[in-house]
């Protein structure tokens, strides 16, 4: 095991929701998105409601900081998603974002940026959600994927992601942008980055056949090798069963990769073994929340921010 890095926050945060349903509103460009007609609505919330609790406390035995929020409205389907509005950085720095859905713009909650405020050192929260006046979005750690060690920002093209705003974020926040056409094996359109890219620190797992353009595929695993990290080549039917939505946390006995357990039967043994010589797996269960499009790393908020102390006011 290596020791922990910048790539891996300590902490997250997780929204619980109580009237859980894949979104309507964005099912036109969210191709991973699909329905469950054997199940009741109430069901379907309940078990959603069940994995997020179950998916808590795995971290937390793992010893990851879990700061869990309830959600109990329902004109926010998509909450348990949280990583899509805001993002934390080292330093001190927190943004929020423009979000391409009007019922995602629900989602952004005041009483989650004072509890970071209270328990982390934060310097200065980045307001980009007034964009959306303007029809452009950046939709997070979901549009972007964050080598936090290199400071480059991986984004895929998309509904979700504005390369002016893109460009602005990684002005402020000094990240590189590493912009690509992704598209499935049906040649749709990927809807957020982060479904067919994890970076780690000593691994990356990528869905490289996703990237259209070959010139820019092989900069991209160059650019991920460079440090020298091993990489994991995704295939298109591993991105679809979200292989490629998976995040490093640091746990108490040294990193933690936390994806579905779907995710984690779709690799073969060998690429099984690159992650395990480098994290330990948490192969979570959480199907009911995967048919709103997302999986684990989508459910995670990760927090890079410094713990005031304890006993601080």
């Amino acid at each position: 095991m290596k020791t922990m890095s910048v790539q891996a926050p300590r902490g997250v945060v997780m929204i619980r929701p109580h009237h859980f349903h894949p979104n309507p509103e964005t099912e036109s460009d969210n191709a991973f998105q699909s329905r469950d007609a054997t199940r009741t609505a109430e069901r379907i919330a309940a078990q959603a409601h069940a994995e997020v609790t179950q998916v808590a406390q795995r971290l937390q035995d793992a010893g990851v900081s879990v700061h869990m929020f309830e959600d109990e409205g329902r004109q926010t389907p998509d909450s348990v998603f949280p990583n899509n509005w805001f993002s934390t950085h080292a330093g001190g720095h927190v943004a929020l974002y423009p979000m391409f859905s009007p019922s995602r713009r629900r989602e952004r909650r005041g009483d989650i940026i004072e509890m970071l405020k209270h328990q982390y050192r934060v310097q200065d929260v980045i307001d980009y959600s007034g964009l959306e006046q303007d029809n452009v979005f950046l939709e997070g750690t979901g549009a972007m994927v964050l080598d936090h060690i290199e400071r480059v920002a991986y984004a895929a093209k998309s509904n979700r992601t504005n390369e002016v705003a893109l460009e602005r974020f990684c002005t402020h926040f000094n990240f590189e942008p590493i912009v690509f056409d992704a598209a499935d094996a049906a040649g749709r359109r990927i809807y957020h980055t982060n479904v067919l890219m994890c970076i780690g620190t000593g691994f990356a797992m990528v869905g490289l056949s996703s990237i259209t353009d070959p010139a820019r595929r092989a900069e991209i695993a160059q650019r991920l090798c460079d440090n020298g990290r091993e990489l994991v080549d995704l295939s298109h039917e591993q991105v679809a069963e979200f292989a490629g939505n998976a995040i490093e946390l640091a746990g108490r006995d040294g990193p933690v990769l936390a994806l579905s357990h779907r995710a984690w039967a779709s690799l073969t043994p060998s690429q099984q073994a690159v992650i395990e010589r480098f994290a330990h797996v948490l192969a979570l269960e959480v199907p009911t929340i995967e048919l709103a499009g997302g999986s684990v790393r989508c459910m995670l908020a990760g927090i890079h921010l410094t713990p005031r102390p304890r006993n601080a006011l």
